[in-house]
């Protein structure tokens, strides 16, 4: 493989999206070291695990030679991005942007090389832009072009209220990147219309238009919706290490390797032979073990990650667990045997109905995991404790 082909793989690796992978290709057979930009809005004092998915990304850009742009857009967080939203989103003001862009700074650095690293703020350019400047930015776009954007399409066919300054965002994204001379801009999936908008303007400027690569958002705790402050399914980089630990050991075994894809900087090879021993009856809690502490260990320390795990230990595998509880063994018959099923024939419920009902409260756990499908199938041989609620508690033999 040579040197193009292997930083490519590595920059392929997670990403959902490259606009256009050609481009990019043609810009690493170059040997030239290229500018990679990823903005973020200083919207909330604090950076959660699904950030962190684009700065792992400038973190591989940064370890293959290139030179990163950690972009603070003091001056778009005061017009509030509207992606995603389906009401206009309140400004911020000066003092809290600027409050919230020290602590990211702060934050960054503890994944990025601070040495290697350029901290910028859209304020720069945009307040040297002037009135007359962002008229005329305001001139290379259509009303029409703008409804094209999928969260302003539905918000004005539901007839929700756009107000006009939202429709500036996509243009001052798109003017940092002429500003900057990026060559690579990183996104989440949702900010599509934003990132080609840049590189519609630069086109317009005369420069090479930037490749645009998009990252999928990461999913919250609850492994449905975007990791989110405002829906309270996050991680924080802040948290303590034992929030961490918790919260990592929380998420469902499937979500797992999500998290490993995007969050992990152990290498993919390294990754398949984790999912390779599950598969052969490992215990999918060690594995989930490995990522509480790599995450830890990368936001704290490694004396804080074995802390966290101690503290795990003799709070839930030991103490949560009475040291007597029914033992059974029951068969496994045809595909398996139905996670309501077992619940019930084991006696931890009444009926299969509660079973669903305990499961979709969060309530049934196997050796200590929480149960998030209720229509799992077990199907594989082997003794696991099995919990309902804070006491129903059953040693299951499946044969």
């Amino acid at each position: 493989m040579t040197d193009w082909q292997h930083a490519f793989a590595e920059i392929q690796r997670g990403a959902e999206e490259i606009l256009l992978e050609e481009e990019l290709i043609e810009k690493l057979k170059s040997g030239k070291p290229l500018k990679i930009k990823a903005g973020f809005d200083p919207t909330a004092p604090d950076l959660h695990l699904g950030h962190t998915v684009l700065i792992n990304k400038l973190r591989t850009f940064q370890q293959l030679g290139h030179e990163v742009v950690f972009l603070i857009g003091d001056f778009t967080g005061m017009i509030g991005d509207p992606t995603g939203k389906n009401v206009t989103r309140k400004p911020l003001s000066r003092e809290d942007v600027l409050a919230n862009a020290q602590t990211y700074k702060e934050q960054v650095f503890k994944i990025l090389d601070p040495a290697r690293t350029q901290i910028r703020f859209n304020s720069e350019w945009m307040n040297t832009l002037g009135a007359d400047g962002m008229i005329r930015l305001a001139a290379r776009q259509t009303v029409a072009r703008m409804l094209e954007r999928d969260d302003f399409k539905k918000r004005y066919a539901g007839g929700q209220p756009i107000a006009i300054h939202e429709f500036l965002y996509p243009l001052v994204q798109g003017w940092d990147s002429v500003a900057l001379e990026s060559d690579v801009e990183l996104g989440g999936t949702d900010q599509r219309f934003n990132l080609l908008m840049g590189r519609e303007l630069q086109k317009d400027e005369g420069q090479r238009p930037q490749t645009v690569l998009m990252m999928p958002l990461l999913e919250g705790l609850d492994g449905v919706q975007k990791m989110s402050k405002s829906l309270g399914n996050y991680i924080g980089i802040t948290d303590s290490p034992n929030e961490m630990f918790g919260k990592i050991m929380s998420i469902s075994d499937e979500l797992m390797w999500r998290y490993y894809e995007l969050l992990s900087f152990r290498p993919v090879e390294e990754i398949e032979a984790l999912k390779a021993q599950i598969r052969d009856g490992a215990n999918p809690r060690d594995t989930k073990i490995l990522l509480a502490k790599e995450i830890i260990e990368r936001f704290h320390d490694d004396a804080a990650a074995e802390a966290a795990h101690q503290d795990f230990i003799q709070r839930f595998q030991k103490n949560a667990q009475p040291d007597e509880m029914p033992e059974l063994t029951l068969s496994l018959a045809g595909e398996g045997l139905p996670i309501a099923n077992l619940l019930k024939e084991a006696d931890l419920v009444a009926s299969t109905s509660e079973a669903l009902r305990m499961i979709k409260q969060g309530a049934v756990k196997i050796d200590g995991q929480k149960v998030e499908d209720s229509r799992l199938l077990l199907d594989k041989a082997g003794t696991a404790v099995y919990q309902v609620g804070k006491r129903k508690f059953a040693r299951i033999t499946l044969g």
